[in-house]
């Protein structure tokens, strides 16, 4: 192997370590693209560029909603949804879910916690069905690229998916289902866990204090840098299937009216679904290109709920069977909400 190439390769490898995946993907796209289709790879630039600008309003909202919520320990409130009667604490505890502004980092150590602390199973799993589908960052982000109305429904959506889980784990508990939730090993760590046990003031003006100022500017660095990388990637996602994909074959898989195409919606979800902000641009490209509202609707259900990440996450926290009625629960809440959704937009 010649010096030439040794040095190439520890550049690149150099560079692949500073780099995260998304990242690189994204380069190796346009890179690639530029190749095949130099025409099309200034086309799919451009129309990123231009969709960036068009939800920046939305992202730069977004971003400071979530880390004001964090410099303020607001996020804290999250605490106070698993208190009282149990069939209060599952609706507390979806409603919560689809509000909160929770980290990815922080929901599967969270109901870590809960669990080992006690917590019954059937508001955790009201909370875990609900938060992965919105947050205020999600509708801000819903609004700008689906509009208003859908945003509101995803959030209603999002509550209803929840209290579904909750209420059918409740009913199943009832006959003696679910009495050991959790894998074995599972203790009450994490990011998210350290919130339920020792929760503390929140403080509403964080700017008067210097650490939590440093909070935010943190906090909103990193939101910016995953939601920047994310929906750099949709949208240059959404300009090569707007390039490639015909208008035809989208309508007669998942377009149309009727049951069948958010029956066809909710399947390909799962294995179809890059993350929730970067699903949104795509569905909007696939809603113009054809695709049912109400299928777009339970695509972005299921797969916020489902995704092979999400899945894979809960996987190896619960048991077999928590695991299978969180993914029933899932499908069953998103058919029947994007189901609603078409029959109601």
């Amino acid at each position: 192997m010649t010096d030439i190439t040794l040095t190439t390769r520890r550049t690149l490898g150099r560079l692949a370590d500073r780099l995260d995946m998304p990242v690189a993907f994204l380069l190796a796209g346009i890179t690639g693209l530029a190749v095949v289709a130099p025409g099309q790879a200034v086309e799919s630039v451009v129309f990123t560029a231009e969709a960036l600008v068009g939800v920046s309003i939305f992202l730069a909202l977004s971003i400071a909603v979530a880390a004001y919520a964090k410099a303020s320990g607001a996020d804290q409130l999250i605490a106070r949804a698993f208190s009282g009667r149990q069939t209060t604490m599952i609706m507390a505890a979806a409603l919560v879910g689809a509000l909160s502004p929770f980290c990815s980092c922080g929901v599967i150590p969270l109901i870590a916690a809960l669990l080992a602390m006690g917590v019954p199973l059937a508001p955790v799993m009201a909370f875990w069905l609900a938060s992965p589908l919105m947050d205020p960052s999600m509708f801000l982000l819903t609004a700008g690229t689906l509009g208003m109305e859908f945003a509101l429904f995803k959030t209603a959506a999002a509550v209803m998916v929840g209290l579904l889980g909750g209420f059918g784990i409740y009913a199943l508990m009832g006959v003696g289902a679910f009495a050991n939730p959790l894998r074995d090993g599972i203790g009450n760590g994490g990011c998210g866990g350290v919130i339920v046990r020792n929760p503390k003031a929140i403080v509403w003006r964080f700017w008067q204090e210097s650490a939590r100022r440093v909070t935010f500017v943190g906090n909103a660095w990193e939101n910016t840098r995953f939601l920047g990388k994310w929906l750099t990637i949709a949208f240059f996602l959404e300009s090569l299937m707007l390039a490639y994909v015909p208008a035809e074959t989208v309508s007669s898989l998942i377009g149309g009216d009727g049951w069948l195409p958010v029956l066809g919606a909710t399947l390909v979800g799962v294995p179809a679904y890059l993350n929730g902000y970067a699903a949104l641009p795509l569905v909007g490209g696939l809603i113009e290109q054809g695709m049912a509202p109400g299928a777009g609707m339970a695509f972005l259900l299921a797969g916020g709920v489902s995704s092979i990440p999400a899945a894979i996450a809960v996987w190896a926290l619960a048991r077999p069977p928590v695991f299978a009625a969180y993914l029933s629960f899932a499908f069953v809440g998103a058919f029947s909400m994007g189901a609603l959704f078409g029959a109601i937009a």
